[in-house]
């Protein structure tokens, strides 16, 4: 594959500053990720602690809206589609456009979706097994 000279430059750069990362696996990443933005407008990408993952542009993280809608389910089995929708809408304050577009995406990519909330949910129960063990030795 060849580059524009001044794209060659700004991939070395983006290498430069993503250590583990070859010119094929970040121009892979990149051309994937390119492609994932425009099959599902409002997607981004942005790194963090957990490394690096899908997000609503201007939003939270897709694995935060799938998780919403999930737990939002589990409590109101019930509930229709718009009713589901409504609801997770009201409590996260995202439109429900918003919500098809994380949902569409998880769609696409379940097993890359599941696994962020795989791994938040074993953060948070680390987390709280390390409060509780904390509080278990200042109780006495």
């Amino acid at each position: 594959m060849r580059f524009d000279a001044a794209v060659a430059v700004r991939l070395q750069a983006y290498v430069a500053t993503h250590p583990g990362l070859s010119l094929s696996s970040a121009a892979n990443r990149l051309v994937d990720e390119g492609l994932r933005t425009t099959e599902h407008p409002g997607i981004t990408f942005r790194e963090g602690p957990a490394g690096r993952r899908a997000g609503l542009v201007g939003g939270p993280d897709v694995w935060e809206v799938v998780r919403a809608v999930r737990s939002a389910r589990a409590a109101e089995p019930e509930l229709a589609e718009q009713g589901l929708l409504s609801l997770v809408a009201d409590n996260t304050g995202l439109p429900p456009r918003l919500l098809r577009t994380a949902l569409r995406y998880w769609a696409a990519y379940p097993l890359e979706v599941d696994a962020e909330i795989a791994a938040a949910d074993e953060a948070e129960q680390a987390a709280e097994r390390a409060w509780r063990r904390e509080q278990d030795l200042l109780a006495g």
